[in-house]
């Protein structure tokens, strides 16, 4: 694999959150800090975090906007994730958000953006009745997302992707239907041919139950990708997505690529 080529994706993930911390020089430090400042002036901004992820909040939605997101009355502040790369990580981030706070998942919604390769970009909406539970909501996703993207494994001919969770809770419910309280997993891989084989090799290697799956037509935003979510025993789902992870990361070895985990792998 190209090592440059490679080392040049991992910054263009990282860059937001790297930037303050990795600037070397007087001129730089006093851009980011002018940038920094800038930022703390707009209310209605929470942070940045990997995968070109922002994180916002509303604390009173104006009423029209509120009416056509078909919002509950009794809800008048929204958190908003948003990112250009990745949805797996930002949507198990965001279960671990709502099991924290008093918020509500309004939506999730992926997008094709290809600035994230052969996958997704998105969108995920918080609702509160208390601006601070909105903010704290988005404060818990980006920080998780270290975490969360330590399973995904990028590099120039695709990606994969696995998450694992032993108490799935409602942005997986609202995502992908997932059985709340229980262990839940996602299989993704790129190019879908990839994905299809993870998906085979998960499925017969321990007693799991899929849940849903979706392929470049079907479920995704035309991405071209494979992606299963799998429920069942803790301990069968985890050994699922780990056998998954192997031969995904094997075939893409096999194509003349060295995938490399964006951060640093959790399961």
């Amino acid at each position: 694999m190209d090592q440059d080529l490679l080392s040049k994706i991992a910054e263009e993930i990282k860059k937001m959150v790297d930037v303050k911390k990795n600037s070397s020089t007087n001129e730089n430090r006093e851009r980011v800090d002018d940038v920094m400042a800038g930022m703390s002036s707009i209310t209605e901004y929470v942070g940045v975090a990997i995968g070109d992820t922002v994180g916002l909040v509303i604390a009173n939605l104006d009423l029209h906007l509120h009416e056509k997101m078909g919002l509950d009355p009794k809800y008048r502040s929204i958190g908003i994730i948003s990112a250009r790369t990745g949805a797996g990580p930002q949507i198990y981030a965001a279960d671990e958000a709502v099991k924290a706070t008093n918020t509500e998942i309004v939506s999730i919604e992926l997008a094709r953006d290809t600035k994230g390769g052969a996958g997704h970009g998105c969108i995920i909406i918080f609702a509160a009745e208390d601006v601070s539970d909105a903010r704290r909501a988005v404060e818990v996703t980006l920080k998780e997302l270290d975490r969360t993207f330590g399973d995904v494994y990028a590099c120039d001919a695709g990606h994969i992707e696995l998450q694992y969770t032993a108490r799935a809770s409602l942005a997986l419910e609202k995502a992908f239907n997932a059985p709340l309280g229980k262990a839940f997993g996602i299989i993704v891989g790129a190019p879908a041919a990839v994905g299809l084989l993870m998906a085979d090799t998960a499925m017969k290697t321990a007693n799991v139950d899929i849940v849903t799956y979706s392929s470049p037509d079907k479920g995704t935003a035309h991405s071209n990708e494979i992606i299963i979510s799998i429920t069942g025993d803790s301990g069968a789902v985890r050994q699922s997505v780990i056998s998954a992870r192997e031969i995904g990361l094997a075939v893409l070895k096999s194509m003349g690529q060295n995938p490399i985990s964006v951060t640093k792998p959790q399961i």
